[in-house]
């Protein structure tokens, strides 16, 4: 039987041949598609996160050391130490370089080292992605248990300790509003500290040198250093002599008379010197978030959002900051206008007949004087020892709104006085000049309805001490560079004259015949030694405006001596309580004299009178 042969076609032969090319093309394909993909990627991270992956690199390969530079000192004008830095270490932590699984046992660890919440500590690792501070200003004791426990965990990285300075003021409270204090960056927030940052804090330095796979500095690696450049030491005007003397009296002040608050300025009219600027209550640098005496009486009853509000008024130099009505103070000011306008003489008999009060014309409320009975016939000289409203209403009219609004700018009451503290308004706060009815111009010749700082009524009655040239107010002397001993004086700046030496020197006068015959005798009345001095003042009462809220504030402005001036004093008392005489010539007056028994002597200003004398004024007429 024979066998079937078998045959086979081309196309069964040619199969597998095809199959394989097939299979070698997609490879191909493949294999190119993989390159491309490859080359695309390498293209991406050469060109686009080139930069990025090289700063990573350089970061992992490179230890930098911030050096810290040394804040500078604070001195007042005779050199005593107000504000000072001292070395002590400071613990950082970089959540980043710490491992989720070690964070709550870092955060125990630091917490039971350095006293600490570690719990809180916690919640700050799993919720912040950059370094931050852990503790200041730490012991030795406890820096040497930190350095052991971070060897014993092998802790290389995500903990440092850092040399580094903290603040201490000497003084405690001395000053405080004008210093301020920095915060927990050494950074400067309040007073001083923050409007002079930029000098006092210095520029860092930093080390740069190579690192190892655990983070450890290599050994003889090329280093790169930048020297840290240290902060100017700055020297205040104010003498701490007379800062705590005008201290003590106001704080007895604000007390006996049962005010809210007080403020007091002393400055050298002669060139703009600040020797005191105090508040009170006030507040201690080293402990800021403390509450003062009068704050903590309340302290538990405010919201956090209050008790904050309350912590910044606290820290805050009310009289560069805060706006006030300066009440009859500044009828020192309309009475220099009306001098140098040729407007009115001061010693002219029957110039004024006061009968009580004064109706503007169209006005149905007349205006009255402190005196319901009238003064009678006054010269300008008599209505301003008996501080007489309707005679200076009177004289305002006469002057008129564009005289007075002249010189109000030259005083400068419409801009910053210029003092290095921030925090000053722009301007004080007047009716527009186009705008200004008669009764509003006649009330603001007598200080009210108006608004302005403590600190620009005392430069502005401060031109009338220095012969009517006005000069900036000045709270810093010099500032020495800590690293090269370079000094720098800042100079005494006048603004312009506002007025005539004459004129200036007969309202000088008149302010003198206040404290003698007038509402300012309490300034010398009563206290030991101050009769012998020449002192020239002006009394000061603002009524709080109808419906409002706020208090009578008392206020006194003092010169002394009468010439050649070297000292300017302005005391204010802030709603003294109900049952106290509210009136400036009663308490503000006498406590403006208690602060000038004693600076006058300290200053070595020379007594101007013979004989130790007392006014005979009545005590109903000082107001």
């Amino acid at each position: 039987m024979s066998k079937k042969k078998s045959t086979k076609t081309k196309s069964d032969i040619n199969v597998p041949n095809k199959i394989s090319g097939i299979r070698i093309a997609l490879t191909l394909v493949f294999l190119i598609i993989l390159m491309l993909a490859l080359l695309g990627r390498i293209g991406y991270l050469q060109f686009v996160d080139g930069e990025f992956l090289q700063r990573e690199a350089r970061s992992r390969q490179t230890l930098t050391e911030t050096i810290s530079a040394k804040r500078g000192n604070i001195y007042d004008a005779n050199g005593n130490v107000l504000a000072f830095s001292y070395d002590t270490d400071k613990v950082y932590i970089n959540p980043s370089d710490i491992e989720n699984s070690n964070k709550e046992f870092i955060a125990q660890g630091l917490g039971s080292i350095l006293g600490i919440d570690s719990a809180q500590l916690l919640v700050k690792l799993n919720e912040s992605t950059n370094r931050f501070l852990v503790a200041d200003d730490i012991e030795q004791e406890s820096i040497d248990k930190l350095e052991d426990w971070k060897s014993k965990q092998k802790f290389k990285t995500g903990i440092s300790i850092e040399n580094s300075s903290s603040r201490s003021y000497p003084n405690d409270s001395l000053a405080s509003t004008v210093i301020g204090f920095v915060g927990s960056d050494n950074q400067g927030l309040y007073g001083i500290e923050k409007s002079w940052d930029s000098f006092l804090s210095g520029t860092a330095g930093k080390s740069i040198s190579l690192k190892d796979a655990s983070q450890s500095e290599i050994a003889n690696s090329k280093q790169s250093y930048i020297a840290a450049e240290n902060g100017y030491d700055l020297t205040l005007t104010i003498d701490s002599n007379i800062q705590s003397i005008v201290e003590k009296y106001l704080s007895q002040a604000v007390e006996e008379y049962k005010c809210e608050s007080g403020i007091t300025v002393a400055m050298d009219p002669s060139t703009g010197k600040i020797l005191a600027l105090a508040d009170y209550p006030s507040f201690d640098c080293n402990n800021k978030d403390t509450p003062n005496s009068r704050l903590s009486q309340i302290w538990d009853s405010l919201t956090s959002e209050e008790k904050n509000n309350a912590l910044f008024r606290m820290w805050t130099p009310k009289a560069v900051t805060d706006m006030y009505e300066p009440g009859s103070v500044f009828k020192i000011i309309t009475s220099a206008i009306a001098i140098e306008e040729n407007v009115m003489e001061p010693d002219i008999a029957n110039t004024f007949n006061c009968k009580g009060s004064y109706s503007v014309e169209g006005e149905k409320r007349p205006i009255n004087c402190h005196k319901l009975e009238g003064h009678g016939s006054e010269t300008l000289r008599n209505a301003l020892e008996n501080s007489c409203n309707p005679a200076f209403v009177e004289l305002g009219l006469k002057v008129g709104a564009t005289r007075s609004y002249k010189y109000y700018d030259a005083f400068g009451f419409f801009d910053k006085t210029g003092i290095s503290l921030s925090g000053e308004p722009k301007s004080g706060i007047f009716y527009k000049e186009n705008a200004i009815k008669p009764h509003e111009l006649g009330t603001m010749s007598f200080g009210q309805r108006f608004t302005i700082t403590p600190l620009q009524m005392i430069t502005a009655a401060s031109a009338i001490a220095n012969d009517g040239v006005l000069v900036q107010p000045q709270i810093v002397e010099s500032m020495t560079n800590t690293d090269t001993g370079e000094v720098t004086t800042f100079k005494t700046e006048e603004v312009r004259q506002v007025i005539s030496k004459e004129t200036a020197d007969t309202v000088a006068s008149m302010m003198e015949s206040v404290v003698t015959d007038g509402t300012g005798a309490k300034v010398i009345n009563g206290i030991p030694g101050m009769g012998q001095y020449s002192v020239g003042g002006k009394t000061g009462t603002s009524e709080p405006i109808n419906g409002s809220t706020d208090g009578y504030i008392a206020s006194f402005l003092a010169i002394s001596p009468v010439e050649n001036t070297k000292v300017v004093l302005l005391v204010i008392l802030d709603t003294p309580g109900e049952d106290v005489n509210h009136n400036g010539g009663q308490i503000a007056a006498p406590t403006a004299g208690k602060m000038l028994s004693e600076i006058l002597p300290y200053m070595g200003v020379e007594t101007g009178n013979n004989n130790d004398t007392e006014s005979n004024i009545s005590e109903k007429d000082l107001y």
